[in-house]
């Protein structure tokens, strides 16, 4: 009996994931940062950043996958994800990070942007944080010649009390719009 209310439970759960995801769909990921909400947040280099838990499918540790011919270099390659072929980008080499070096906390981030699987290698995947609309920036504007446009906001997050106060900053991430992009290739318009 145990078993069938825990599967009630996670079908339940799933189904109002579902729902949020595709009123998240309708209302548009830049808005839904500007409102807050619940984001993945991970590290490349030094920097750590944020995207909207939506388009979280699952989480999986580093695999060498298949190198694809004549592809960009932030194209690592396709993997075999239960039947289905799964572009890997590597955003440290897509966002121009000094450094990609693979080890244990190298982890992938599987996506699902706009119906279609898409795999992200990150350094390292952080916490789950809920960040409410008083703890969100707008994104900065930058001169013309750098591309700032699929970073929606920068989050500010406190930990610690009194003198031990300090302030981190994330920065929000418009991933469904980078993956989308017309450089990456992944998705037709």
């Amino acid at each position: 009996m145990e078993m069938i209310a825990e599967a009630q439970n996670v079908a339940r759960h799933e189904a109002a994931r579902a729902t949020a995801a595709a009123a998240a769909s309708v209302a548009g990921s830049t808005g839904r940062t500007a409102q807050g909400g619940e984001f993945l947040t991970f590290r490349l280099g030094a920097e750590e950043y944020g995207i909207d838990i939506l388009r979280v499918q699952e989480i999986r540790s580093y695999e060498q996958p298949t190198r694809i011919a004549n592809a960009p270099a932030f194209i690592k390659g396709v993997v075999n994800l239960r039947g289905v072929i799964v572009p890997i980008i590597d955003l440290r080499l897509k966002l121009g990070c000094d450094s990609a070096e693979y080890n244990t906390f190298t982890v992938v981030v599987v996506l699902n942007v706009r119906g279609r699987v898409v795999g992200a290698v990150v350094d390292s995947v952080s916490d789950v944080l809920e960040l409410g609309k008083d703890h969100i920036k707008p994104a900065p504007e930058l001169n013309s010649n750098i591309d700032a446009g699929y970073i929606t906001g920068i989050g500010t997050i406190k930990s610690g009390q009194g003198e031990s106060e300090s302030e981190r900053m994330l920065i929000l991430m418009d991933i469904e719009g980078l993956m989308s992009s017309a450089d990456m290739g992944l998705i037709s318009h």
